[in-house]
C-alpha cells in the first residue's frame, strides 16, 4: 500500500508540471497576450503600407559577398537574416523570454521537459510560393548543425538530442535534459526552404537567392553602394497577429559607406533617413548642419530596459602574460572610467559592473546562501574575494585616485613576479611587459591612448594595432591577439548560450565567443545550472554566482554603457507609433513599426 501511495504521488506530481500546447511559450509560464490577441500593443495596426526607408548599413564591412548569412566565410549584407527569414516563434519586444507561434500555429512542451512539438501553419508560405513544410524545418536544423555554420549553433543546441518530422506540418525538438530555455531556442532558429541551394554543399551557396518566408526579398543590389530588400505582395502573415502594423515600408534601402565620417556626412547631405549613434563625441558636436536647423533631421534619445551588456576590454588569457588574474587586474586598475567619461565622452555613459546589469541577474553585495553553496564545491579553485562583496571596477573620484589604484597595481604585479627595471616591467627571467591592442575601428586609438598613458607609469608598454576588419575578424576566430574590445549583448534571461562566450569547450573551439579562453569548472557547471533552471528561484542564484565568478577573475575589463538609443532621424519622411517597446534595438524598431509619411 505504501509503495501504491508513492506511486500516485509521483504521478500526480508529474501531472502538475508545466505543460504547453498553445499559441506561444513563457519561459517562467505566463504569456502577456492571450490567444486571438489582435496586435502587439506597440504597433499602430492602421499604419499605412508604402514608400521607402533608406538606413545605413549597422555593419563595419564596406561591402558584402554573399547572400547566405550563415556561412563561416564572406560578409552577408545587413539586416538580411531579419528581413528575409522567420523562426516557429516570434518574441514580443515589451516583455522577456516569451514567444508567439509564426511559422507555428502551436507549440506543446511536453510535461516531462524533454520535447517539444510545434504544428506549422498551413498558410506559411516561402518566397518562391511553396509550403513551409516540416522537411524544412529539419533541413534547417540540420544545416545550421553541420560543418559550414558559425561553431556558435552546435554550443547553443547542445542540449538538443535532434528533430524529428512527426507528420507534413510537425516536428518534435527532443532535448537530452530538461530545460525551460530550449522551446523558446529551437522556435527562434531561422527555417529556410530545402530548395535553397539544392544539390550543393552549403558552403559552396553563396550568392544563390535565399529562399525564405520573411516579408521582404531582394531587390536592386548595386554591389559596394547599396541593397534594396522588396517587401513581398504576397507575404504569408501580412494579416497575422503577430506582424500586424509591421513591414510597412515598400522598401528597405541599405546603404554602404567606407568610414564613420563618411556615413555621417551623408546623414547630414540627407542621403539616408535615420542614423543610431554610439560615438557620444559625435553625438555631442557633429550632429549638426542645415537639415538639423530645418527640423528635418531631428535628434532624438529614447530610453529603454534592454540590459546594459558587457561592452569590454577582453584579456587572452591563452596569451603567457595574461594567465595570472594579479596581472589582469592590475591592467584594470589602470583604466580611468571616470577622467575618459568627463573628458571624452560628455558624462553620458556609465561605467559597466559585470554581465547582467540592468537585470534581476545582476550580482550584488555578499553573496546569498543559495549562491554560497553552488560556490562551494569549486571554494579551492576560487578567488577568495568570490565569496565577499561583488567586485566593483576601480574609481578616480571622490576619495579614490589613478595615483592609490596604479600603487595597487604596481604591489599586484609585484606579487605575480613582475618588478620595474630601469622604467620597464619585467619577469625574473627579465622579459618585458609588451602586449597589443587590436583594433579595426578608426576612432579607437583615442579611447585607448589614456589608457596606455597610464600603463606607461606602471613600466608596461601596450602597443595599438589598427588592422583592417577582414584581418581583424581572422584574428578573432584564431584568437590572435592579447586585447580587444568586444560589445557583448546582455540578456535578461541567461543560458546556455554563456557556454560559447565563457565555457572550457568553447576555448579550444575556433571561431567560438570565447575571446578570454575561459576554461573553468566553476564556470562550467554554473552555467549548467543556468542553462537547467526550471523557476526563476532557480536561476537567479546560478547566474549571480557566475557574474561574480568572472568578475573577480579579471577576465574582462568593464567599459561603459548607456540607457538611450540615440538616433537621428528624417521627420519629415518618416513616421513612428507613439509607445518604445523596451525591450528592442533602435534601428529594429524603426524596420519593424516605423512608416512613411
Amino acid at each position: 500500500m505504501r509503495r501504491m501511495r508513492r506511486l500516485l504521488c509521483i504521478l500526480l506530481c508529474c501531472m502538475g508540471l508545466p505543460a504547453w500546447a498553445a499559441h506561444g511559450y513563457a519561459l517562467w509560464g505566463n504569456l502577456k497576450y492571450p490567444e486571438g490577441f489582435a496586435h502587439f500593443d506597440y504597433v499602430n495596426p492602421q499604419a499605412p503600407k508604402g514608400g521607402e526607408l533608406r538606413l545605413v548599413s549597422n555593419l563595419r564591412t564596406s561591402t558584402f559577398d554573399k547572400y547566405n548569412p550563415f556561412t563561416l566565410r564572406g560578409t552577408a549584407p545587413a539586416y538580411l537574416s531579419a528581413l528575409m527569414f522567420e523562426s516557429l516563434l516570434i518574441g514580443s519586444l515589451d516583455e522577456t523570454a516569451s514567444g508567439y507561434g509564426l511559422l507555428a500555429e502551436s507549440v506543446d512542451v511536453a510535461p516531462d521537459g524533454l520535447s517539444a512539438t510545434f504544428r506549422l501553419r498551413r498558410e506559411a508560405r516561402f518566397h518562391n510560393g511553396s509550403p513551409v513544410l516540416a522537411k524544412d524545418v529539419k533541413h534547417s536544423y540540420d544545416i545550421l548543425m553541420g560543418p559550414h555554420t558559425s561553431p556558435a549553433y552546435k554550443t547553443l543546441l547542445a542540449d538538443v538530442a535532434g528533430l524529428d518530422v512527426i507528420d507534413e506540418r510537425t516536428v518534435r525538438y527532443r532535448f537530452r535534459l530538461p530545460n525551460r530555455e530550449l522551446p523558446l531556442t529551437v522556435g527562434g532558429l531561422p527555417v529556410f526552404s530545402h530548395e535553397w541551394g539544392q544539390g550543393k554543399s552549403f558552403d559552396q551557396v553563396v550568392m544563390d537567392i535565399p529562399i525564405g518566408s520573411g516579408p521582404y526579398k531582394i531587390g536592386p543590389v548595386r554591389f559596394g553602394r547599396d541593397i534594396t530588400y522588396v517587401r513581398d505582395p504576397d507575404y504569408w502573415a501580412r494579416d497575422l497577429n503577430v506582424r500586424r502594423g509591421t513591414a510597412n515600408f515598400d522598401r528597405i534601402t541599405v546603404k554602404i559607406y567606407k568610414d564613420n565620417t563618411a556615413r555621417l556626412e551623408a546623414l547630414k547631405a540627407g542621403e539616408f533617413d535615420m542614423m543610431r549613434f554610439f560615438s557620444a563625441g559625435d553625438w555631442a558636436r557633429r550632429v549638426t548642419g542645415r537639415r538639423f536647423d530645418s527640423g528635418e533631421l531631428v535628434k532624438a534619445e529614447f530610453k529603454h530596459r534592454l540590459p546594459s551588456g558587457f561592452q569590454s576590454f577582453v584579456l587572452n588569457t591563452r596569451r603567457e602574460r595574461l594567465k595570472d588574474p594579479r596581472v589582469r587586474e592590475a591592467l584594470g586598475l589602470a583604466f580611468d572610467f571616470e577622467w575618459m567619461n568627463r573628458q571624452l565622452f560628455y558624462n553620458s555613459y556609465q561605467r559597466v559592473t559585470g554581465l547582467f546589469g540592468n537585470t534581476a541577474c545582476q550580482a550584488e553585495g555578499l553573496p546569498s546562501d543559495e549562491e554560497r553553496a553552488l560556490l562551494a564545491p569549486w571554494r579551492s579553485r576560487l578567488p577568495d574575494s568570490v565569496f565577499g562583496p561583488m567586485y566593483q571596477p576601480p574609481r578616480t573620484d571622490g576619495e579614490h585616485s589613478l595615483r592609490d589604484n596604479l600603487r595597487r597595481a604596481k604591489a599586484l604585479l609585484a606579487e605575480a613576479g613582475w618588478t620595474v627595471q630601469d622604467g620597464v616591467l619585467r619577469n625574473p627571467q627579465g622579459e618585458a611587459m609588451v602586449l597589443e591592442y587590436l583594433d579595426s575601428n578608426e576612432g579607437g586609438a583615442r579611447v585607448v591612448l589614456p589608457w596606455i598613458r597610464n600603463l606607461e607609469k606602471l613600466g608596461i608598454r601596450l602597443q595599438y594595432r589598427a588592422v583592417d576588419f577582414a584581418l581583424f575578424q581572422q584574428r578573432l576566430r584564431e584568437f590572435d591577439f592579447d586585447i580587444m574590445t568586444i560589445a557583448f549583448q546582455g540578456t535578461h534571461n541567461p543560458g546556455s548560450e554563456y557556454a560559447d562566450l565563457f565555457g572550457s569547450a568553447a576555448a579550444k573551439t575556433p571561431d567560438s565567443g570565447n575571446y578570454a579562453g575561459v576554461s573553468h569548472p566553476a564556470v562550467d557547471a554554473l552555467i549548467a545550472r543556468m542553462s537547467a533552471a526550471r523557476t526563476e528561484a532557480e536561476l537567479l542564484p546560478a547566474c549571480r554566482a557566475l557574474d561574480r565568478v568572472i568578475a573577480h577573475n579579471h577576465y574582462l575589463i568593464p567599459q561603459w554603457t548607456a540607457g538611450t538609443h540615440r538616433i537621428a532621424y528624417n521627420q519629415w519622411r518618416l513616421a513612428r507609433p507613439e509607445v518604445l517597446p523596451p525591450y528592442v534595438q533602435g534601428e529594429a524598431w524603426a524596420i519593424d513599426t516605423w512608416w512613411a509619411k
